[in-house]
């Protein structure tokens, strides 16, 4: 949880950056170290030159019913156990070190497991330079004649570089030198150690190209190192108490004016040679944390960073002196990163202090790993999760680089033992995906525009002083003048000293050289004499083309004149139509945020209109499926109407039958009872029973059973 700060200063918005569209992969390489033990079992195969294949050891293989397969993975270069250190350093730091010359940063660090070689790729060992000593070396063997004094540059505690003119720089110097506390900075010609002389071969030493001739330059380093997540300083000099001597103090990150991590109050050393490069940097590297455990007899307990910073600047008009600009001084800097090796406790056996550095060590790689993971997505599927940069001293002190500030190179450093496989393939497994992840491409910064080549046209003039000297008979760089003969041939005093009074040999031998010499001072005055005139006839020579040329400067200086109020019509001309163009552009942005406008309206009318006539074909197409529906339910009840009306008019005419039927047959019967009654009235009629008189009526009355309609 982020506490809101309180009387504080609102963080101010990062400036902009000019976009670069072109962005390059962080650049992994592999290499691979040999084995302790020649029988030892192997479990890295080179295949070529960028890919390498691991083979599960045959222990894992049974254990694991085969889970663990032959695997390939490919890197930008693998070095194989036959890879010089002058080669590793050709493909990986150079390129680095001539783009901190042309004013840009760069990144490189080791990573590994423990005991795979890190430290002697990036230290090396006399006769075998690392990248660190060979990136000292092309430094100065390309900016060697172009150095500026002694804090002529300086440092202001604040990741920037001040300017000071040559007599700030003397009065500096003769401070620092009496000051007592401070040590006194290593010269080139003092001895150096042993443990790290003859660090590279002179035959290898190598120089970069295209150095700016017009441009001092200044080297400043600084050693740190990141322990248990804290930031130690290892070139910091404590005082020393015998009785209670104090532990280090941390150093914090801080964020300068340009949003870049720096570490506060660190120290940073100026360096003038490569030995002295080395001197401090084995200064510090004799306080850095190493300890003994199973996997490594020296192995490093903390992250170790050499920052080399270049300070440049460029000459001014003359080509004699520094610019004192402070906006034109650029500060391009190189950080040399020997990450500590992953390891696991239950092989390294840690207790204590050392399980707790390791477990230290581990979770900062892990942080390295989460923020490649998340950069990895981000640029993949378009996300936009927030980098965990903050986790771990490491990554929070990198971030820049990850963000666009420099390049940013990897050295795997693999050991080829089958002890190792597990380990090796977690940290192939990071090497794969890092190299998915990409990193703008950094901004030229430029210099200032003055006229190239003012060192050559200093040293142009030198010479040509001294050829006209030399013409005139005067004294030349590296052959005798008459001055110097006069001077080699002038006699010596013999002895003085009298013991004789009879002596009648000593004082005309005095006498005699004194007069020799009387003689070669009157020549050597004549000669003085000559070469005085000489001079002053050269002088006012010198002082006639002088005469001339500032004749021929006020002239051009009139012709300037003119140019410049020409340029400042020419500027005020184009203050006029870039306010027009201005003006304009506002317009056209105003028609074209009007035009955009419209355009969308146009557009959510063109969605309404097609989703509407969508809808209206839609229910178009709903009624005529409910009118041939609402048809189709017609006809069946039409057909089932007709069958019911047909069913009953057949149940009619079949009752209406019935009932005639009915009537017919009682009709019958009555026509039957109307005959007999006829035929039996002459006789005398007999009033019949009433059950006889019934029965014909009961007759009657019981119809005919009625057939059942169909």
């Amino acid at each position: 949880m982020i506490r809101p700060t309180k009387g504080k200063t609102p963080r101010r918005p990062a400036p902009k950056k000019p976009p670069s569209n072109q962005k390059d992969p962080v650049g992994v390489y592999c290499r691979v170290r040999p084995l302790g033990v020649e029988d030892e079992e192997c479990c890295i195969e080179v295949i070529s030159n960028t890919t390498i294949q691991l083979h599960a050891p045959d222990g894992l293989k049974a254990n694991r019913n085969g889970e663990f397969k032959e695997t390939q993975y490919s890197f930008k270069k693998v070095f194989g156990i036959s890879t010089s250190q002058m080669e590793l350093f050709e493909d990986v730091a150079k390129p680095l070190v001539d783009d901190l010359i042309h004013s840009k940063n760069g990144l490189l660090f080791t990573y590994g497991v423990t005991g795979s070689g890190k430290t002697f790729t990036m230290t090396g060992s006399p006769g075998q330079g690392g990248l660190l000593p060979r990136s000292l070396d092309m430094i100065f063997n390309s900016i060697g004649p172009y150095q500026a004094k002694r804090f002529v540059f300086k440092t202001d505690d604040k990741n920037g570089m001040e300017v000071q003119t040559q007599v700030d720089a003397l009065l500096e110097r003769q401070r620092r030198e009496n000051q007592s506390s401070v040590p006194k900075t290593p010269s080139s010609k003092q001895r150096l150690d042993p443990e790290f002389a003859d660090m590279i071969n002179p035959e290898e030493a190598c120089k970069a190209e295209g150095v700016d001739e017009d441009s001092s330059y200044s080297v400043f380093v600084s050693y740190i190192e990141i322990y248990n997540n804290y930031i130690y300083d290892l070139l910091e000099e404590a005082p020393f108490e015998p009785i209670r001597p104090k532990p280090p103090q941390s150093k914090i990150l801080r964020e300068d004016q340009n949003h870049n991590m720096y570490v506060a109050g660190c120290t940073e050393v100026e360096v003038k040679s490569t030995e002295e490069a080395f001197e401090v940097f084995w200064r510090g590297q004799k306080k850095r944390r190493i300890a003994n455990t199973q996997l490594n007899r020296e192995s490093s307990r903390s992250h170790s960073v050499f920052i080399i910073k270049l300070a440049q600047a460029p000459l001014d008009a003359d080509g004699d002196n520094i610019l004192q600009d402070k906006s034109q001084v650029n500060v391009s800097q190189l950080c040399l990163v020997d990450l500590a090796g992953s390891e696991r406790t239950s092989r390294t056996r840690a207790e204590g202090s050392r399980l707790r550095e390791a477990g230290n060590i581990n979770q900062s790689l892990m942080t390295l790993r989460t923020c490649i993971e998340v950069l990895r997505e981000n640029q993949m599927c378009g996300t936009n999760k927030m980098v965990p940069y903050r986790d771990s001293k490491v990554t929070h002190l990198f971030k820049n680089y990850f963000d666009g500030e420099g390049k940013v190179r990897m050295v795997v450093c693999v050991n080829p033992k089958a002890d190792d496989y597990e380990e090796t393939m977690l940290v192939m497994r990071f090497a794969e995906m890092t190299q998915e992840v990409e990193v703008a491409r950094p901004v030229d910064r430029p210099i200032c525009g003055f006229a190239a080549g003012r060192r050559q046209k200093n040293q142009a003039f030198k010479d040509e002083l001294s050829r006209r000297l030399e013409e005139r008979g005067g004294p030349v760089d590296g052959a005798p003048s008459v001055m110097n003969e006069l001077l080699q041939s002038f006699p010596p005093l013999p002895a003085c000293e009298l013991l004789d009074p009879h002596d009648d040999v000593t004082l005309p031998r005095i006498i005699q050289v004194l007069e020799q010499r009387h003689r070669i001072r009157d020549r050597m005055t004549e000669e003085y004499h000559k070469a005085a005139k000489m001079m002053k006839s050269m002088l006012q020579e010198l002082d006639s083309n002088l005469v001339t040329k500032e004749n021929f400067i006020h002239d051009q200086r009139g012709k300037l004149g003119e140019k410049d109020k020409i340029i400042q019509n020419q500027k005020a001309e184009m203050e006029r139509l870039e306010k027009k163009a201005k003006m304009l552009e506002y317009k056209i942005d105003i028609l074209q945020k009007t035009t955009n406008i419209y355009e969308e309206d146009k557009r959510s009318l063109q969605q309404e209109l097609e989703s509407r006539e969508q809808k209206f074909l839609r229910e178009l197409s709903e009624k005529k499926r409910m009118e041939a529906r609402m048809q189709g339910m017609v006809s069946d009840t039409k057909q089932k109407w007709e069958k019911e009306c047909e069913r009953r008019v057949n149940a009619k005419q079949l009752e209406m039958q019935n009932k005639l039927w009915v009537k017919d047959e009682k009709l019958k019967q009555l026509k039957a009872i109307v005959t007999e009654s006829k035929s039996e009235r002459p006789e005398a009629p007999q009033r019949p029973s009433r059950e006889k008189d019934r029965l014909p009526a009961k007759r009657s009355a019981s119809p005919s059973p009625v057939p059942t309609p169909l």
